[in-house]
């Protein structure tokens, strides 16, 4: 079996789990402590950029999406998932916001159409060099990445990107900078997600790219 089928594959599969997981993915609890903080650094990012047309990919049932459009009024607020069941929640959610089905490798959106991409909790499922090359692609210049992505504090935790065993990669904070200037970004912002001491031994980053 060839890379490009097993990550199929593998990409069905999670697709298929977060179709069944999405009203479990609404518990208040699992947003407050282990989803909010990442998404409290995006609406932060997006704030300072102004940016008026944003897509959050990977959207799930909506919540960041939702809450991108309640507080920051942007002209356009778009939610892009692969899973069936995460759209039917986001839709019942919110009519302020677009939704739309679609993998990150290849966004239904014409060259230039955004001010703003981001993504929270779902990197490690997607081929990360071809997500960051449609991000690029879809943003007009000047235009933000913002990912927040699981990544452990010591590199020597971190699994191999070739792993055929490791569908799911965690990137070190190095190879997320990496991955950015190579899609051709500049990386204006990394940082380890601030979270509350509950919560600390979920270790994500942050890192924010600029189109030039």
């Amino acid at each position: 079996m060839t890379a490009a089928a097993q990550r199929r594959g593998f990409n069905d599969a999670v697709t298929r789990f977060w179709g069944f997981a999405a009203p479990a993915y609404n518990l208040p609890v699992l947003q407050q402590w282990v989803y909010r903080p990442a998404h409290d650094e995006v609406v932060g990012q997006l704030r300072a950029h102004s940016s008026a047309r944003i897509a959050d990919i990977a959207c799930g049932t909506g919540i960041l999406a939702d809450r991108i459009e309640r507080e920051l009024h942007p002209e356009q607020v778009y939610g892009v998932d692969m899973s069936d069941g995460m759209l039917k929640a986001a839709r019942a959610r919110s009519t302020g916001v677009q939704w739309l089905r679609g993998p990150a490798e290849q966004l239904p959106f014409d060259d230039g159409a955004l001010d703003a991409v981001v993504t929270t909790s779902a990197f490690h499922f997607f081929d990360q060099p071809a997500a960051l090359a449609e991000f690029r692609r879809v943003l007009s210049s000047g235009g933000l990445a913002a990912v927040s992505t699981l990544s452990a504090r010591q590199p020597l935790l971190q699994g191999p990107a070739t792993s055929r065993w490791k569908p799911a990669h965690h990137p070190s904070a190095a190879e997320m900078r990496r991955l950015f200037e190579d899609a051709g970004f500049t990386v204006a912002e990394q940082h380890r997600v601030r979270r509350p001491l509950l919560t600390r031994a979920i270790s994500d980053v942050i890192t924010v790219g600029i189109k030039s």
